[in-house]
Parts: structure tokens; C-alpha cells; sequence
């Protein structure tokens, strides 16, 4: 009988020891693979798989533990504020100011060595100081200098607007090319990289010999317009369709690439100017009769074009018109047109450039943010990721 008992305990621990030799090994195939299977998720490819499981990029990939700064610069704070809570990062402090002469001072308030360094810049006016183009240029380029200094690993210029943009090509004797001058003192100054939105010109791209990223806002912009469009015929089914339309010849392709991803008509209205910022007389090509115009374009200056385009487009027969810009730059009399046209119902921009101000000026403005797409632009950048999805706007 005490054979068998011995034989009976032994039976029992080697199934026990069975058992727990298989637990062991089942559980550490199973967090392998769960290791593995969160790894490869960052990839593209595996997109559709981290829909299914409810995660997402940031979810896969923790920026806020990588080795990165976000650095504002005085132009755009409160878009910069934005990126950093949407990545989770606390912006690095930076102290900039002007000595009493007017010269720009830097100084970065955290060590940056071996970091990646992402600087939020909008070459424009600031909306919160007296800084002006020029200023906030300059000022890029001494952050740029100073991190260069302090051995950062990459620097990175973010710039939601590129100023200087227009003057992209030499179209009279003795004109300018800024566009050119400004990417070849950025690559002076240091930069590693640049990323933009809606640039003036893409060719833009090629004047630099660092990588420059040239983001699309339109379809932030458009899936807005298009909501608003659905909701108003769930409430009035005889309401007007929709036509996109250019306000220049130069827009002819955003236009038409617009209209055709909404799956409406296009039209173009030619221009031609008396000088800078003057429209003497304007054309239409399209059909535009009993539909609401959507007029759309890069940016918007003194708003002298689109105040004119507008009325155009109702003397042909719209029934009502809406713009749609990037970049509200709005400068001069700008904010005047706009209350005193009746032709133009909204403007649409983004923040690329702060309109803080400006919203208190008029009701006719409406602003949508471009900081979730300058945020996972930034995320996977730092990450290696490809950029290509976030080029789907490219009309």
C-alpha cells in the first residue's frame, strides 16, 4: 500500500510539473507574440489590423517617451499648444525677446543634446505681439542657430505657413526670388528638415537640399464643407448643388481636383491685375447658374480677389458663395471688405497663421486647425514612418 501511495504522489507531480512547464511556455509564446504583433502594427501595412483592435498610431508608439522637443516660437503659441497636448509633450521653454536696439535674442531652456528638435513657426504677423514677417523670420533662424549650438540630434522647422512664398519665380527682369533666398538661409542657419503646409508653389519644394514635407489642409477643409452640404439637403432636399471654383488660372488644378474628389462641377474665373493687389477685370469659364459657389485658393491677402470674384460669380447666376483658404492672412484692408460684401457669405481658414483678433473683427470668419495633421506629421517623422498618407490631399 505504500508502494502504491509513493506511485500515486509521483503520478501527481509529474503531472504538476507537466502543467506548469506548459503554462510557462504557453504564456511566453502568447506575450511574444503579442510583443511582436504590437511592433509590426506600426507599419502601414498593418493599418486595417489596429482599426479592428481599436488602437491607433499614438497608441502603438508613445511619442511623449521618445527623445524629441517642441519648441514654440512667438508667431503661432496657441497652435503649438495644440500640437503638444495632442502629442502629449510639454513644450520646451525658450526665451526670445529683442534687445533695445531691435535685434532678436534666443535663448532655449532646456538641454536639447541628442534630441530630436521640432521648432512651431509661422513666418507671418503675430496676432499676440508686434512681431511682423520679418521678425518672426529672423527668429527662426536664431532658434535654429541656438540648437544648432546646444548639439541637437535633428532640427526640425515646422512652418504652417512658408513666408515669402510668392515670389516664387523671376517674372519680370529684375524681380526677386525670395522663395529661394528664404530656403537657402534655412539651410544656412542649420535646419535639418522642413515641414509646411499648402505651399504657394510646390516647385518650392525643389530650392531646398534638405527634405521639405508640403502638407495639404484642403481636405480638412472640404469634408467640413461637404458635411455642412449633406446636412442642408437632410433639412431641404431642393437645396443648390454645390460648384467649386478658382478664382485664377492659377488654382485650376486645385479646383478641378477638388471638384472631382466631391464629385461636383468646376469653374475658373481669369484675372488680370492693374498691380500687386489690385484686380482690374475678371472672367468666367464654367457654369455656376443656380448653385453655390465654393471658392477656393491658397491663401487670402487684402481679400481683394475673392471680394471680386464673388460678386462675379453672383452676377452670373449663383445662388449664394462661400471661399475656402489655407491661409487667411488677411492683411490691410482685408477685414473691411469682408463686412461690406454681401456677395460673400464665409470665409474658411485654418490657423496656420492666428486669427485670435480677427475672429472678433467680422462673423463671416471661420477657422478650422491644422494641428492634428502638423501633429502626426511630427509623430512620424520622429518615428521613421512614411508621410504618403498624409500627401492624400494633393489635388
Amino acid at each position: 500500500s505504500r508502494r502504491a501511495g509513493r506511485s500515486g504522489i509521483s503520478v501527481c507531480a509529474w503531472y504538476f510539473l507537466s502543467f506548469s512547464v506548459f503554462s510557462v511556455f504557453f504564456f511566453f509564446f502568447f506575450f511574444s507574440s503579442l510583443i511582436f504583433l504590437l511592433s509590426v502594427m506600426s507599419d502601414g501595412t498593418s493599418r486595417e489590423l489596429k482599426r479592428l483592435l481599436g488602437l491607433s498610431d499614438t497608441d502603438v508608439k508613445d511619442i511623449s517617451k521618445g527623445k524629441i522637443r517642441i519648441i514654440p516660437g512667438s508667431s503661432n503659441p496657441r497652435l503649438a499648444q495644440s500640437i503638444a497636448d495632442i502629442l502629449k509633450i510639454e513644450l520646451t521653454p525658450v526665451h526670445l525677446g529683442k534687445f533695445s536696439n531691435g535685434e532678436t535674442r534666443c535663448e532655449i531652456g532646456r538641454s536639447c543634446r541628442g534630441l530630436d528638435v521640432y521648432i512651431i513657426q509661422s513666418t507671418c504677423n503675430s496676432d499676440e505681439n508686434d512681431n511682423n514677417v520679418n521678425d518672426n523670420l529672423m527668429e527662426l533662424h536664431v532658434m535654429i542657430n541656438a540648437l544648432k549650438g546646444a548639439s541637437a540630434r535633428s532640427i526640425n522647422a515646422v512652418m504652417p505657413i512658408y513666408g515669402y512664398a510668392r515670389q516664387d519665380r523671376k517674372d519680370s527682369s529684375r524681380a526677386a526670388i525670395s522663395a529661394r533666398l528664404v530656403a537657402k538661409h534655412l539651410e544656412a542657419s542649420g535646419v535639418d528638415r522642413v515641414i509646411t503646409v499648402d505651399l504657394h508653389a510646390s516647385q518650392i519644394q525643389g530650392f531646398f537640399d534638405v527634405p521639405c514635407d508640403n502638407l495639404y489642409a484642403g481636405p480638412l477643409l472640404v469634408r467640413q464643407v461637404v458635411r455642412e452640404q449633406q446636412e442642408r439637403k437632410e433639412k431641404d432636399p431642393n437645396t443648390p448643388e454645390l460648384v467649386v471654383v478658382s478664382p485664377d488660372a492659377g488654382g485650376t488644378k486645385r479646383a478641378v481636383g477638388i471638384a472631382r474628389h466631391i464629385g461636383v462641377p468646376a469653374a475658373i474665373i481669369s484675372k488680370q491685375r492693374a498691380e500687386a493687389g489690385v484686380v482690374a477685370e475678371m472672367s468666367l469659364a464654367g457654369d455656376v447658374r443656380g448653385r453655390r459657389a465654393l471658392l477656393v485658393d491658397d491663401m487670402a491677402d487684402t481679400c481683394g480677389t475673392l471680394i471680386k470674384a464673388a460678386e462675379t460669380l453672383l452676377e452670373h447666376g449663383a445662388v449664394a458663395v462661400d471661399a475656402m483658404v489655407v491661409h487667411g492672412v488677411l492683411s490691410g484692408p482685408a477685414m473691411e471688405r469682408l463686412n461690406e460684401c454681401a456677395a460673400l457669405e464665409r470665409l474658411i481658414v485654418t490657423d496656420t497663421i492666428p486669427q485670435t483678433s480677427n475672429m472678433k473683427k467680422t462673423a463671416k470668419l471661420q477657422v478650422f486647425s491644422v494641428a492634428p495633421l502638423l501633429a502626426e506629421a511630427i509623430r512620424r517623422t520622429h518615428f521613421d514612418e512614411s508621410l504618403h498618407t498624409l500627401f492624400s490631399g494633393q489635388w
